[in-house]
């Protein structure tokens, strides 16, 4: 069998891992539903282990660069990632001790539905205007809680070849001040480069991607079946909103950095310096 017939997927393989993965997940369940019930610490790590495990068993492979702003000293984290699939919630899940932040109409999808519930999810109607305050202000409590964030302000999955439009509405959170400091917003580029080692290019990438009119159901089948795949994970530098002159410059930012996380690892560029990766963002205008 060739190579790119390995990558491309195993029948068994597939079975193995699907029906391991079910197990594992029904197993979680219950212990994740009571612990959040319960109110347990347990609730924030679960979900972590829960995501590494299933990113083994789905044979990801996660290339981490750079640091994530985390711990009690850092607070509660805003991070701020692209999106290109269903899979960027186990990648960042199995990284990021922190609740998604999703659109309302992922509550109601058979099985993922519960899981993004019990990984305390905070959904939104993202289409609608006079919703913007309210959802402002349930995210805010979260992060008033101590609670990390993850949003992917695309809106929308893109096919991981390039990063869409950042929409700004959401990035109003950021300027909640945690006590007397600003929150933290980390951008995070997510980006997968290879498929049984063979580079995925625009003909794979799709692998990976699920966007536009795709099936779900075929696509994770597929996904099962497939060979173990490389996924590059770049935290780039925090900032705050005291950092830009606006929100929108804020996003415009992250849109920045982010999206050049993402042409870099597909282009196999290698990753800046350390020096040139800590290069402030352009001060406030006066």
């Amino acid at each position: 069998m060739t190579d790119t017939a390995r990558a491309l997927g195993s029948v068994g393989r597939g079975a193995l891992r699907l029906t391991v993965y079910l197990l594992w997940t029904l197993l979680l369940i219950p212990v994740q539903a009571l612990a959040v019930a319960l109110r347990w610490p347990l609730r924030h790590r679960l979900p972590v282990f829960y995501h590494r495990q299933c990113a083994r068993l789905l044979g990801l492979d996660l290339v981490v660069r750079g640091q994530q702003a985390a711990g009690a000293a850092a607070g509660p984290v805003l991070f701020v990632s692209n999106h290109s699939s269903y899979l960027d919630i186990t990648v960042l899940g199995a990284l990021i001790p922190g609740s998604f932040i999703a659109k309302t109409e992922v509550a109601g999808w058979p099985f993922f539905g519960l899981l993004a519930k019990l990984q305390r999810t905070v959904f939104v109607e993202r289409k609608a205007r006079s919703e913007v305050g309210k959802q402002r202000d349930d995210i805010g409590a979260r992060l008033d809680a101590g609670d990390s964030l993850i949003l992917f302000p695309e809106g929308t999955s893109s096919d991981g070849n390039r990063t869409l439009p950042f929409k700004t509405a959401l990035f109003a959170v950021a300027a909640r001040r945690i006590g007397d400091r600003p929150l933290t917003v980390q951008p995070v580029s997510v980006t997968p480069t290879r498929l049984d080692g063979i580079p995925m290019g625009i003909a794979f990438r799709p692998f990976y991607a699920w966007y536009g009119d795709m099936d779900l159901a075929p696509h994770l089948w597929q996904v099962f079946q497939l060979g173990g795949m490389t996924v590059e994970i770049d935290f780039h530098p925090p900032v705050t909103i005291d950092d830009f002159s606006s929100r929108k410059a804020l996003a415009e930012h992250c849109q920045r950095v982010i999206s050049e996380g993402v042409a870099r690892a597909v282009s196999g560029r290698p990753a800046p310096t350390a020096a040139a990766a800590a290069t402030t963002p352009a001060p406030v205008a006066p």
